[in-house]
């Protein structure tokens, strides 16, 4: 698609699906945001079923899969609190990124998102408890025993539990930001590529994406971890996590292309305002918790170093101790002082 027209990309789109190549009208998910409307007495609650479609089964399933994908609630709700920012600050260049405030924090964050992530932390704990044993299918007995193999054969030979440590060390500080950046990314892509494209949410297309991406994000998040966690033994990032970055690459490429004019609409100042605030706390704490803490911490370490020796000193002078003493004092905090 990169390579084409605007036009041609998006009557290619025919040759997929017969219904499409057509411009298609955005939903808005605002206007009315009365949980209960007395005004309607034959509904009153007719605010609430109507976000109530086939999403909200789809955004439970998704961070499900997503949260065995990161293994880390941390991370998890990072991602899922900071896509709602994104839909806030960019509803007025996508109309359905316009929902109302229990729509966002109540029906997604809490119930369909926080759901999500907590039963896939529950999936994770216990396939992290289950031992599989891999023996021949013919040497099980009975035949439960049989079906109960087959259908382990699906499941991971063993269960790696994630712990990412952001605050660990700036590179892994770093890399937690850079995976969280292009996690929402993917995320974007999505809903911008539905709109240059003129694909419905329900089609087809979009649910293969999304089931492609859980396949390949899987094996990439394993392949990053590990570069991360022991990078002496995995020298080079993973084939899988290089496909992801190109992906998202080249997806959110099509998206300039195809609509720039969409993507170049100004944020509103106080949208801009906000971010620009967000990002200086973000560098302020890393500045503080990686260069200003370090420095402070190695020089109260020194100071009170020092206080003990004058204090060693002090003591043996006074009690009268031979020089020998005091040499083995010396030779003692010098060593402190060389593995500090």
């Amino acid at each position: 698609f990169l390579p084409q027209t605007v036009q041609d990309g998006r009557q290619f789109m025919k040759y997929i699906d017969p219904h499409l190549g057509v411009p298609l009208p955005e939903r808005d998910y605002g206007g009315n945001c009365l949980i209960y409307d007395p005004g309607n007495e034959t509904d009153p609650f007719h605010n609430v079923w109507d976000k109530l479609d086939g999403f909200v089964p789809a955004h439970f399933f998704g961070w499900y899969l997503k949260t065995l994908m990161i293994r880390d609630w941390w991370m998890c709700m990072i991602i899922s609190v900071m896509f709602e920012f994104l839909e806030y600050s960019l509803e007025h260049q996508l109309p359905n990124f316009s929902e109302c405030w229990w729509d966002h924090w109540i029906m997604d964050v809490i119930l369909c998102n926080g759901l999500g992530i907590y039963c896939g932390m529950k999936t994770l704990s216990w396939l992290s408890l289950k031992t599989y044993k891999w023996q021949g299918l013919w040497n099980i007995p009975t035949y439960k025993g049989k079906m109960k193999r087959i259908v382990f054969q699906f499941t991971p030979y063993s269960w790696v539990k994630f712990e990412w440590k952001p605050a660990s060390s700036l590179r892994r500080w770093l890399a937690v930001c850079g995976i969280i950046f292009v996690f929402l990314l993917a995320e974007l892509n999505t809903f911008y590529l539905k709109f240059v494209l003129w694909m419905p949410p329900e089609h087809y297309l979009v649910l293969l994406r999304l089931v492609f991406f859980v396949n390949v994000g899987g094996v990439a998040m394993r392949e990053i971890y590990d570069f991360m966690d022991d990078p002496k033994f995995h020298k080079k990032l993973g084939q899988q996590a290089w496909l992801v970055a190109a992906i998202t690459a080249t997806e959110f490429l099509i998206v300039v292309k195809y609509d720039p004019y969409t993507l170049t609409l100004s944020l509103p100042f106080y949208i801009t305002q906000c971010w620009i605030l967000g990002i200086i706390l973000v560098l302020t704490w890393t500045a503080w918790r990686f260069f200003i803490r370090d420095i402070t911490l190695r020089y109260k370490e020194i100071r009170r170093q020092k206080q003990e020796h004058k204090h060693e000193k002090d003591k043996c002078l006074s009690n009268g101790d031979g020089h020998s003493s005091m040499l083995e004092e010396q030779n003692g905090n010098k060593l402190r002082e060389r593995k500090l």
